[in-house]
């Protein structure tokens, strides 16, 4: 797993604006970003793969919510995993 910046993003996604993350983010239809520094984030990038994925293979917006629940709910358990 890598930490992918913006730019890696929306090349990834072919989104061409950094708002078009940020709408889709307080749309729910997008993950929050990860702190990697004092004045920057990024995203996992298995989880800009399973959007990607989703939306390849149609997902509804409820479904993609559904989906970024649930891979947020997994960055929780990864942080239990790294704790113990």
């Amino acid at each position: 797993m890598e930490i992918w910046r913006i730019q890696v993003c929306k090349a990834a996604t072919g989104y061409r604006s950094t708002a078009s993350i940020y709408n889709l983010i307080n749309a729910g239809l997008w993950t929050k970003p990860v702190r990697i520094g004092q004045r920057s984030v990024g995203w996992p990038s298995d989880e800009v793969i399973a959007v990607n994925k989703a939306r390849i293979a149609g997902a509804t917006d409820e479904q993609l919510r559904e989906l970024i629940n649930r891979l947020h709910e997994k960055r929780k358990e990864l942080l239990k995993e790294a704790l113990a």
